[in-house]
């Protein structure tokens, strides 16, 4: 099944039914926030011929595997992304991005939100692009001053104690120990000390920092 970029004569193909191959390579962009999350799922069931995978914040453009990325597609290559947010989280970063891409002849695909964008997009498609963009950073932007606000009133009450280490000083001194001397593999190491892996590797690079 194949639709059209709106206003635009050029057809395109939707994220179930990928580019012909042939014509370029079908190339995946994933992020995600921590090591918990899983980034299988996010394009899961596509055939990719390439696949760049970020654990990073997306609060800005300088993360590794997405510069990767672009420097790797070429003109008729297509670049599919889960989520508008999954490529940058400020609208100024994601319509930057999407036209730097189309502008090279590359085509960007969202799953999520059911979105491809080409190099000769209609005025509709850019707007489509920036109104959700910007929905998706107002989303964003209230959750954190729901956090904020809700951080606020516990602190009145006197509830609000800030985040608390999981492990002692001496859990952490063991913890280092144990990773040195590779007995365990990390995911095993995380759950016998009851934390989640993303905190182990926070302890590991607190460490290397002090070095």
């Amino acid at each position: 099944m194949t639709r059209k970029v709106i206003g635009s004569k050029k057809t395109v193909c939707t994220p179930q039914t990928p580019p012909i191959k042939g014509k370029g390579q079908i190339v995946g962009y994933v992020r995600v926030s921590s090591v918990d999350q899983n980034e299988v799922r996010q394009l899961d069931g596509l055939d990719l011929d390439k696949t760049y995978t970020d654990k990073a914040s997306g609060k800005d453009t300088k993360r590794p595997q997405l510069r990767q990325m672009l420097e790797f597609v070429r003109e008729g290559d297509t670049v599919i992304c889960h989520s508008l947010d999954r490529l940058a989280r400020n609208l100024d970063d994601l319509r930057k991005i999407v036209s730097d891409l189309t502008r090279r002849g590359v085509c960007v695909q969202f799953v999520k939100e059911n979105l491809t964008f080409s190099g000769d997009d209609s005025p509709m498609s850019n707007l489509l692009l920036s109104v959700m963009g910007a929905f998706a950073q107002f989303e964003r932007e209230l959750i954190r001053e729901r956090q904020r606000e809700g951080i606020a009133l516990a602190k009145k009450r006197g509830a609000y104690k800030g985040r608390k280490h999981a492990l002692s000083p001496d859990q952490v001194q063991q913890l280092r120990v144990a990773v040195q001397q590779r007995t365990y593999s990390k995911t095993e190491l995380a759950r016998q000390f009851g934390i989640a892996r993303y905190t182990l590797y926070r302890y590991l690079e607190t460490q290397e920092a002090g070095q």
